[in-house]
């Protein structure tokens, strides 16, 4: 299925991205510890970062394992369950359509910006995270809402 591979490529991603942070951490830590100086791992740390929590944040999403307020959904079942979840991600798929489109506009205005320390690495480069993480989770909420209507029709979800 289609959305099993991006979740795959995605957690990819951000391990490739919380594997880089530590990465960077360590020798900022030893370059620190023996006196060297080494300007560019703040911020290889900090972006790198960005990346693996957005990446980390779409694929909770697609698993339900993301924060959530459950205290109705407890209390109902069945089919006002499943209107419940469909209502729920339906705000959630308003919320990540925002998250995609006004990423994208973030991209475009900071695209030609500069890292600090590595001026020959551009920023959008960071900020294209964010429209892909509005993007993906558009699509698993997609998916989680049409398992939901497959469910309310009597059909088996897989």
């Amino acid at each position: 299925m289609i959305i099993k591979l991006i979740e795959k490529v995605q957690l990819t991603v951000g391990v490739i991205a919380l594997s880089v942070f530590l990465i960077a951490i360590l020798i900022q830590v030893f370059a620190r510890y023996f006196g060297i100086p080494v300007i560019w791992t703040e911020e290889v740390a900090n972006y790198s970062f960005i990346w693996a929590v957005f990446m980390g944040a779409s694929v909770m999403l697609n698993r339900r394992q993301h924060f959530k307020f459950d205290l109705f959904s407890q209390k109902l079942k069945g089919k006002s369950r499943t209107y419940l979840n469909i209502f729920n991600d339906s705000i959630l798929l308003i919320f990540n359509l925002a998250i995609f489109y006004y990423g994208i506009i973030t991209v475009k205005n900071f695209w030609n910006y500069n890292w600090v320390s590595l001026p020959m690495i551009k920023m959008g480069y960071v900020w294209i995270s964010i429209p892909i993480m509005g993007l993906t989770m558009s699509i698993y909420t997609l998916g989680h809402m049409m398992c939901s209507i497959k469910e309310l029709k009597g059909k088996e979800v897989k």
